[in-house]
C-alpha cells in the first residue's frame, strides 16, 4: 500500500543510496586502486617498459583536463559542463521535470599510486575519442634486460 502514497524514484535512490554508501566502506579491489566506481572509469597496467593509465571520459574539452605527476602519485582533475541538450533545456521558460539522469557532471579528480620504478621525466598524455591515455615511462636501469653469459 505504501508504494501508491511515495513515487517509485524515491525507492529507486534509496537503493542507490545503499549501493554508494556500500561501496564506500568495501575495501579496494587493487592495491593500488582507491577505490571503484568513480569518473572516469580507469584501466591501469603495465608493460616492461611502461606505466600506462587510459581514462575513459567522453564529451570532455582536453584544455580542461590536468593531469599531475607528483612524488609517485598521478592525479587526473577536470570538469565536465552539462551538454547542450540540458544547457538549452535549463534556459527555456517551460517547466520540465528530470526523472533520470545518468550522465555524470561536475568536478571530478582520480589518483593514482605509480610504483617506484617511473621515470617523472617521460610522461606523455594522449586525449582521442573520449579516452584520455596517460603513459609514464619505467626507467631504463628498471627495465628488465637479458645478460650474457660467456
Amino acid at each position: 500500500m505504501y508504494r501508491t502514497l511515495f513515487p517509485r524514484d524515491v525507492f529507486a535512490e534509496l537503493d542507490r543510496l545503499q549501493r554508494d554508501l556500500t561501496s564506500v566502506f568495501e575495501g579496494s579491489p587493487s592495491i593500488r586502486g582507491i577505490g571503484r566506481g568513480g569518473y572516469p572509469a580507469l584501466n591501469v597496467g603495465s608493460t616492461d617498459s611502461a606505466f600506462e593509465v587510459y581514462a575513459f571520459a567522453p564529451g570532455l574539452d582536453p584544455a580542461t583536463i590536468d593531469v599531475n605527476l607528483d612524488r609517485g602519485v598521478l592525479t587526473i582533475d577536470g570538469e565536465r559542463k552539462a551538454g547542450l541538450q540540458a544547457q538549452a533545456e535549463a534556459g527555456s521558460d517551460s517547466k520540465r521535470t528530470v526523472h533520470l539522469q545518468e550522465r555524470f557532471t561536475g568536478r571530478f579528480r582520480r589518483v593514482v599510486s605509480l610504483p617506484d620504478d617511473i621515470d617523472p621525466n617521460a610522461v606523455t598524455a594522449d586525449y582521442k575519442d573520449g579516452v584520455l591515455r596517460v603513459s609514464v615511462q619505467r626507467r631504463a636501469a628498471a627495465q628488465p634486460r637479458r645478460i650474457a653469459v660467456n
